[in-house]
């Protein structure tokens, strides 16, 4: 038997993922906590970072590494009320940056809050009755779905599955609470017996994502575990259930790799599915490989396994067979701009922010439609938020605010179809930029798009830092993949709806080389494109790939 990984002794011991966090956060000697409480902090839904940008400047005064955290909330399928909002608000102005991230993964994080704010920040969360449980970590995290109740009149019913999911897969330490919100215990911890996650949790981190058709907004398949809702004669039939998703990937290692998720059935009931959800976790408790964090994920779990077999597995463990999956269509992934109403007529409005970090004017005017408590506020898988459930009668309210701040700005197709990871300076991965920089490099990029006439064209393009994928450039149609400062592989070839991975076209390219590259590509698309052919369907059937 392989030996296990450090983490692997980190959670079994660290009674119920208590640790020795207590103790690391009345330290008041270092600004970070202890070396195996960092490991642990992540399944309470935290990140210990520190400032890059000054690292060389603090060691030269001999000074410890300017360290905070990063803290990420739990928001199943990204609704909060306009309560939460301004409480998220409020937390933001007294904590840490100032700034609110949003995720790709619909939810938000604060960054910059220091180790002495962390139980405050977290205790005026819990009085908006909102949470990081789970949020990072090697559990299920934030389980999404798609994000626009236009979508479907059935979005409601979809939507709840998210929360049920949630709920489900919640780890059962009541560990969170105690440290940061009561600072004392709570139940006996018999209580805390947890026959999903035992004492080892999962081999490493675990994704869920819901997609209402005709929008994979929620790149289902990147996901360890898909729910494709089906929809005939308006009624949900049940789920198509896909496994094995998974972008992360590591240079210079060729045992690790992306991976879209493969269809493996259908379930016709929320008890069958809920249950076909539960045990894929249990297999990937039991399967997965403990001795090598990179090899972890479910995708790999799968291929070693075999997918009929891990098929045969799962069918052991429900007791039923799953049924042949049914068909489906997807023809889009980005989001519904502006205002769209649904078929309740209540309206929607969403906004552009671009790669998740809500500027100064744009968290104004978001406090002031709080305030005025018409409309709940829903987080976007491609990093945007909506304002929803709002009435005829108060929409002219809100026009009025949308006018005050000058929120509506030309943005380009190419612009509104990018996004970017964190990166640098606070992530501790990155080896290049890319929430800093990808709004410059579009910058230089649209130009070129507009030479060719293509800038009404919504070509997707996202950035990450390093190769573990957190922007989801491995299903984009343009995907730069930090390798170094300023130098990125360039990948091609993924489809417009997220069903097709790209492929490394050129490596370690300059700003300078992006950009030619991308002019030739463009002059060439314009040229030789088929009719209604997107620019990853092109650049699929005419490019060689290494």
């Amino acid at each position: 038997m392989s030996k296990l990984s450090p983490i692997e002794d980190i959670k079994t011991s660290s009674d119920g993922l208590r640790g020795t966090l207590k103790e690391s956060l009345t330290d008041n000697f270092t600004g970070a906590i202890r070396q195996k409480d960092e490991a642990l902090i992540k399944f309470h839904g935290m990140y210990q970072q520190d400032d890059r940008d000054r690292r060389e400047e603090r060691a030269e005064k001999k000074l410890e590494r300017l360290y905070s955290f990063m803290i990420r909330l739990r928001i199943p399928a990204g609704v909060i009320t306009a309560e939460q909002w301004k409480a998220v608000h409020e937390i933001s102005e007294q904590y840490g940056t100032g700034t609110i991230k949003i995720t790709t993964r619909q939810t938000v994080q604060l960054h910059g809050i220091l180790k002495h704010q962390l139980r405050l920040t977290l205790q005026d969360f819990a009085i908006a009755k909102l949470d990081a449980i789970a949020a990072c970590g090697d559990v299920n995290r934030n389980v999404v779905c798609s994000s626009h109740p236009q979508v479907s009149p059935l979005y409601a019913e979809i939507y709840e599955y998210a929360d049920k999911i949630s709920t489900l897969l919640l780890p059962k330490t009541q560990s969170y609470y105690e440290i940061w919100v009561d600072g004392e215990k709570i139940y006996e911890r018999e209580s805390e017996i947890d026959p999903l996650y035992q004492d080892r949790y999962l081999p490493r981190k675990f994704k869920i994502a819901i997609a209402i058709p005709p929008s994979n907004d929620v790149d289902v398949f990147a996901n360890d575990i898909g729910l494709i809702a089906i929809i005939k004669n308006n009624k949900l039939q049940g789920f198509n259930i896909v496994v094995g998703g998974g972008l992360s990937t590591t240079h210079g290692n060729p045992a690790t790799y992306s991976r879209l998720a493969s269809i493996i059935g259908f379930t016709d009931s929320e008890e069958k599915t809920l249950k076909a959800v539960y045990e894929i976790l249990t297999i990937q408790r039991d399967y997965g490989n403990r001795s090598d964090r990179k090899l972890a994920r479910l995708k790999y779990t799968i291929d070693n396994m075999g997918l009929e077999n891990f098929k045969i597995e799962l069918e052991k463990r429900i007791g039923f067979s799953l049924q042949p999956a049914q068909p489906y269509r997807f023809t889009e992934r980005n989001d519904r701009y502006g205002w769209l109403q649904n078929h309740e007529n209540f309206w929607f409005y969403t906004l552009f922010v671009e790669h998740g970090v809500v500027k100064p004017y744009q968290k104004q005017f978001l406090y002031e439609v709080a305030n005025l408590g018409i409309a709940d506020v829903r987080f976007t898988c491609n990093q945007n938020l909506l304002l929803g459930n709002i009435q005829e009668k108060d929409k002219q309210q809100i026009i009025n605010l949308l006018e005050k701040y000058q929120i509506e700005q030309q943005d380009s197709a190419l612009r509104k179809s990018s996004m970017a990871c964190v990166a640098l300076p606070t992530c501790p991965l990155a080896l290049a930029e890319a929430q800093r920089y990808l709004p410059e490099l579009v910058t230089k990029i649209e130009p070129l798009t507009a030479k060719y006439g293509l800038a009404q064209d919504d070509i997707i393009i996202r950035m990450t830092g390093c190769p573990n994928g957190c922007g989801r450039p491995y299903v984009a149609e343009i995907g730069f993949v930090g390798t170094a400062p300023n130098e990125y592989n360039l990948m091609l070839g993924g489809d417009s709806l997220g069903t097709r991975l790209n492929r490394i076209y050129k490596k370690q390219l300059k700003e300078a080389e992006i950009l030619a590259e991308l002019d030739a590509l463009f002059a060439r698309y314009v040229a030789e494109r088929l009719v209604n052919e997107t620019f990853g369907d092109f650049t699929d059937r005419v490019l060689s790939f290494t």
